[in-house]
């Protein structure tokens, strides 16, 4: 059996296919594009001002790279060819490729910057960030397509970063803003180019990075994470670039087997799935700490925080490290729950259109040509193939992510797992088997922690041991073409409380200690399965409206339409609230309004 690459059907598979025809058909298809332009000679020999748009490039050719070998579009794969040659060829000597004047590049002291909430410490902080999305971007086209021009240039701006980090006296944490987090991303594409170099120049690189990360006094990567500091108080706690950072560190992780590597990872996994993720699994911020792109104190919610599409990118890129490295189900539910919640909430149906934010409460806004996250939101669903299934071993399948797809893996003389579901509408699920002959190996199932009282049949027969929620179940057996499993994960509405508390201690003259509540907000909201529901306007204007809940159980007055993918929340003194998935709330046009939690009325007071 040929290994072909994984289709998605369904929800993931549409956005997949708009992805294709839409923004990486489109944005760029050649050297004369804007977000490619800038990388000419004429550009950088003028440019001197701190901006980031040369991320492009790099985003662009992993996501176009990828889809064009997921897909076989041979013109996608033409252009993407045709603007890695453009870049190599414009390369300079040393390994330099980015988009600054000489004077102006990471190479280079640069005078200091006035001190700002965000931690840049010079005039241009974007420098490097650029050329890890590039290094990323080279190595992934050398990936798909074989390309050792792209493999060469990605190398040579290693040598570079290495050269001008290790022996050129310069710290990378004065290379970007948020306290150098804007620069030590730097160690994603360090480590990769190990993992594909076998050279240990690139983890001398990795392991650089890292030791000047952690001896930076705000940003302290593996010193902050291990002392128990939450993720909102590393550095500026800028919820992309902190994910980013972990990822890179959770592959530094894999490269040399540290502990305290992956216990730094955990810890601020931890830190951000418990205090910092929407209902619909999108970093957030942007409520009373800083910028709206960094994330709250514990503890602080409101329904209008920010979701960067960006952020959300870089979550499941460290949940997918974290998979990886644990085979643990919880990584795998939380690359589905952002999935099919904030990542396809923030893209249009046409796939050219982006939100750079998303919010729990708020206007759908779709942003301009250069924003940052409509190249991140490409990427991301790119990731989405190669995570929905997976080969752990030699011996082992897995399905992470579910919904309608197949996949291909060249073990036991080629097998192909085939994804029969109409999830998330329904959780019944068929993963028919396809193969030559006949051999034994594993096949784990993720069943998701919502599920209640799941099940698992192989042809029919229920399956050895526990099904738990939460967990993979392992079904090792000697398989045959045609043999099927059957997954059962049957849901229910569930009602989400969130409840945002301030209060305020301090001492009284005498000493006793003084502690008052001085706000006390309630709210719900409502989840089926993997989706979030949310509603438009209420009553066609209301952009928020105090619900009372009845006293019976939510079972009693929460009413699903599965076939319609609709909840109609019957709340006895009002006509019903109609929810719709997240997602698709408004129609996702531009200007729609979403609405997930709704203020709970206070209790009466008692007289």
């Amino acid at each position: 059996m040929t290994v072909s690459p994984t289709r998605l059907g369904g929800l993931l598979g549409d956005a997949l296919e708009a992805n294709l025809h839409g923004r990486l058909s489109h944005f760029i298809v050649d050297e004369q594009s804007p977000a490619i332009a800038i990388f000419a000679q004429a550009h950088r020999e003028q440019n001197r001002e701190g901006d980031w748009y040369g991320e492009h490039a790099g985003k662009w050719l992993v996501a176009a790279a990828r889809a064009a070998a997921r897909s076989h579009d041979a013109s996608l794969r033409a252009r993407v060819l045709r603007v890695a040659e453009f870049l190599v060829g414009v390369q300079e000597p040393d390994g330099y490729l980015g988009t600054y004047a000489v004077d102006r590049r990471f190479m280079q002291p640069q005078p200091p910057k006035p001190g700002t909430w965000d931690g840049a410490p010079s005039m241009r902080t974007w420098d490097i960030w650029t050329h890890a999305y590039l290094v990323l971007g080279l190595l992934e086209v050398h990936r798909q397509f074989g390309s050792p021009p792209c493999l060469a240039a990605a190398c040579k701006i290693g040598d570079l970063c290495l050269q001008t980090l290790g022996h050129g006296g310069i710290d990378i944490t004065d290379l970007g803003n948020h306290h150098g987090m804007s620069a030590t991303v730097l160690l994603d594409p360090a480590v990769e180019l190990f993992f594909v170099t076998g050279n240990d120049r690139y983890l001398e690189l990795a392991q650089t990075i890292l030791r000047q990360a952690d001896a930076h006094r705000e940003l302290g990567l593996v010193r902050n994470a291990l002392a128990g500091i939450d993720a909102a108080f590393i550095a500026t706690g800028k919820a992309y670039q902190l994910a980013w950072n972990l990822v890179g560190l959770a592959k530094l992780y894999r490269a040399t087997g540290s502990p305290e590597h992956r216990r730094a990872v955990e810890m601020l996994w931890q830190s951000i799935r418990d205090h910092h993720l929407t209902l619909g699994g999108g970093p957030w911020g942007g409520v009373a700490h800083r910028s709206r792109e960094c994330f709250n104190p514990p503890g602080v919610f409101s329904p209008n925080g920010y979701v960067e599409t960006c952020s959300t990118l870089a979550w499941i890129q460290l949940n997918r490290e974290l998979l990886r490295i644990s085979g643990e189900a919880k990584y795998a539910e939380e690359i589905e729950r952002s999935a099919y919640n904030d990542l396809l909430a923030a893209q249009a149906p046409d796939g050219e259109d982006w939100c750079y934010y998303v919010f729990p409460n708020g206007r759908r806004v779709h942003t301009t040509y250069w924003r940052c996250c409509k190249s991140s939101g490409a990427m991301a669903l790119e990731e989405l193939p190669d995570i929905a299934f997976t080969q752990v071993d030699d011996h082992t399948l897995a399905v992470n992510v579910h919904g309608p797809g197949e996949a291909s893996f060249d073990i036991a003389g080629g097998v192909r797992l085939v994804s029969l579901t109409s999830y998330p509408r329904h959780g019944e699920i068929r993963i028919r088997v396809a193969m030559h002959g006949q051999a034994r190996f594993t096949v784990r199932v993720r069943i998701p922690s919502w599920a209640i009282a799941p099940s698992l049949t192989v042809n029919g027969h229920a399956v050895d041991g526990a099904v738990e929620a939460g967990t993979f179940v392992a079904l090792t057996r000697q398989w045959c073409d045609g043999d099927e499993i059957q997954a059962h994960f049957p849901a229910r509405p569930l009602l989400h409380r969130r409840t945002n508390r301030n209060v305020q201690e301090s001492l009284a003259p005498d000493g006793s200690p003084v502690r008052q509540e001085v706000l006390h907000e309630e709210y719900v909201a409502f989840t089926h399965g993997p989706l979030v529901y949310a509603t438009e306007l209420i009553d066609g204007f209301k952009a928020s409206e105090s619900v009372r809940l009845p006293d019976s159980p939510p079972e009693d007055w929460l009413r699903l339409e599965a076939a319609v993918l609709s909840l109609a929340v019957e709340l006895g003194y009002r006509p019903p609230l109609v929810f719709t998935p997240y997602f698709a709330a408004g129609g996702r046009v531009d200007g729609a309004w979403r609405l997930t939690w709704l203020p709970l009325a206070p209790a009466t007071p008692v007289s």
